[in-house]
């Protein structure tokens, strides 16, 4: 609620080319009490006096030499941040008052002056912005709030992300700095790719999650030195599917983009891949961004079959082919992006080879 004393401490400017008329407006309104009043004869320094001042109300005068108050109003108008103009005009023309509504005005004041009017209009005009501006700060504050609350629930997210992946670690210690660097991977490609923020924030939580179907892997295939059985690979390439059951279904959009991921991220671009052959675009963004990143982790990285390989023979493999990885497994536009912007990924390898 908007107390007396608000109103009476409500910050006035009074703008008139007249002396007489500013010195009558002012000691009508120092009789009613009001404390804050300030005027200029200068119509040119409203705006930068109300920049530095922020008033509550405007008397302002419509005819006025070199600068009329629509001239002023105009100038007002590119600097309210709140669209509420508080201008009471003066005016002794009637047909001025349509087109002062029309330029922003919220009301008017006739001459000559009748001293019950002036009173009761500034005061009605003081109460109206001063609880415009508390609902304005009443909004600040809900929109805080909301943010506040978003910012919960994403922690959620975050942690039932986390939850995940450390669920997956537990089987293999070594795919724990492994899903660590493909959220930064990730990222960074996605930028490279110019996808908006709200995707990249989306690919850098849910890609940790993009092998969390290797929970029901049997350890014995999933840490089996050397090469896989023919049906033990068919069991492996399952995690795609476990790892999209598992995230399925969720009101989260992390988690949806994480089992679209979990699922897609072993197709390939010449529709070589698995578990259902998808070719080109009818392969998610997400997924042949994080084919390209889990690519070059996977070369880098050490395991049960493999030496982990150094930056450079980890760019030949993937842009000149070794028979297991050929260019054409990747969108040529993200191929050209990170041939492009290869040295970011040895950075973020680099930087997080045993922990973030």
């Amino acid at each position: 609620m908007i107390s007396s004393s608000d109103i009476l401490h409500g910050k006035i400017l009074i703008v008139d080319d007249q002396e007489s008329n500013i010195i009558l407006l002012e000691r009508i309104l120092h009789g009613a009490d009001y404390t804050s009043i300030t005027s200029t004869m200068d119509p040119s320094q409203v705006c930068e006096l109300h920049v530095k001042n922020h008033y509550d109300l405007i008397l302002l005068d419509l005819l006025m030499p070199g600068m009329d108050g629509f001239q002023v109003m105009e100038g007002l108008n590119k600097i309210e941040p709140n669209d509420y103009l508080p201008v009471l005009v003066i005016t002794a023309q009637p047909g001025h008052k349509l087109r002062a509504f029309q330029a922003g005005a919220k009301d008017f004041i006739a001459k000559p002056f009748d001293l019950p009017e002036v009173l009761a209009r500034v005061h009605n005009m003081l109460e109206v912005r001063l609880l415009h501006k508390q609902l304005h700060n009443y909004n600040d504050v809900l929109e805080q709030r909301v943010r506040e609350s978003t910012a919960e629930l994403k922690d959620g997210y975050i942690e039932t992300i986390f939850t995940l992946t450390r669920a997956a670690e537990y089987k293999d210690e070594n795919t724990s700095t492994h899903v660590r660097r493909i959220s930064y991977y990730c990222r960074e490609l996605a930028r490279m790719l110019d996808q908006n923020e709200a995707f990249v924030d989306k690919i850098f939580l849910a890609s940790p999650m993009h092998d969390i179907g290797k929970i029901g892997i049997p350890d014995h295939i999933l840490l089996k030195p050397g090469g896989l059985m023919p049906d033990e690979v068919n069991i492996m390439k399952g995690h795609t599917l476990i790892g999209a059951n598992i995230l399925g279904n969720s009101k989260s959009p992390y988690l949806q983009m994480g089992a679209m991921i979990a699922l897609n991220h072993h197709e390939r671009w010449d529709g070589g891949g698995y578990p259902n052959g998808k070719r080109g675009l009818d392969i998610p963004l997400a997924a042949r961004i994080m084919n390209m990143c889990d690519k070059y982790d996977a070369l880098r990285s050490k395991r049960p079959y493999k030496n982990a390989y150094d930056h450079q023979k980890t760019m030949d493999i993937i842009t000149s082919g070794d028979g297991r990885t050929q260019p054409e497994h990747f969108d040529p536009v993200i191929l050209a992006a990170f041939k492009k912007n290869h040295l970011a990924f040895r950075d973020i390898f680099n930087a997080n080879m045993y922990q973030l």
